[in-house]
């Protein structure tokens, strides 16, 4: 069995993709899922799988999503090992962060470099991001809420998958994936 976590992209914002997370437990768990728990309201959910395919497994949930709960809803799953890869990995653990002003935005794919390359680092200055293996750590010292840094590195941008995290959420689905 291997450890999994699943990030559902735009659940339960506002009135759209309305989603119980009870809900998504019991789509987990009909897809062979098992020990399925879930973080906050907004499509966090950690579960154990014989699957060794997170793509798979994305895929799997992203079709039961649209075709159960009517719901077009982007995921990317990712393997406890690599979660912790992403945590230990944070490129701005050595400075002074406030974890409120850091983001982590999962991807499916690394996008292409051109892609990356063209976002002007200069124009967001000084709120600044780091590429990683699939993964694009997002600190804004001003402020998450001011920022159009995140809203740059979407999907429709890189071209693939995105889905974003504060700090605090990443750090706690890894230690709920722990144990």
């Amino acid at each position: 069995m291997t450890t999994y976590v699943a990030l559902l992209r735009g659940i339960n914002l506002g009135a759209n993709n309305r989603l119980p997370m009870a809900r998504l437990r019991e789509m987990l768990t009909a897809m062979d899922a098992s020990d399925v728990r879930t973080l906050l309201q907004s499509g966090n959910a950690v579960f154990e799988h014989v699957g060794t395919d997170p793509d798979g497994l994305a895929a799997a949930l992203t079709s039961r999503l649209a075709d159960e709960a009517g719901l077009t809803v982007p995921c990317v799953v990712r393997e406890l090992a690599d979660l912790r890869r992403v945590v230990l990995g944070n490129p701005f653990a050595g400075t002074d962060f406030d974890p409120a002003q850091l983001v982590v935005v999962f991807l499916s794919a690394l996008p292409d470099t051109k892609r990356l390359n063209e976002i002007d680092r200069d124009r967001f200055a000084p709120d600044e991001f780091s590429v990683g293996e699939r993964e694009i750590y997002v600190h804004c010292p001003t402020g998450l809420a001011r920022s159009k840094l995140p809203i740059a590195l979407s999907d429709k941008r890189l071209g693939v998958v995105a889905t974003a995290r504060n700090w605090n959420t990443v750090t706690k689905l890894a230690l709920m994936a722990d144990n």
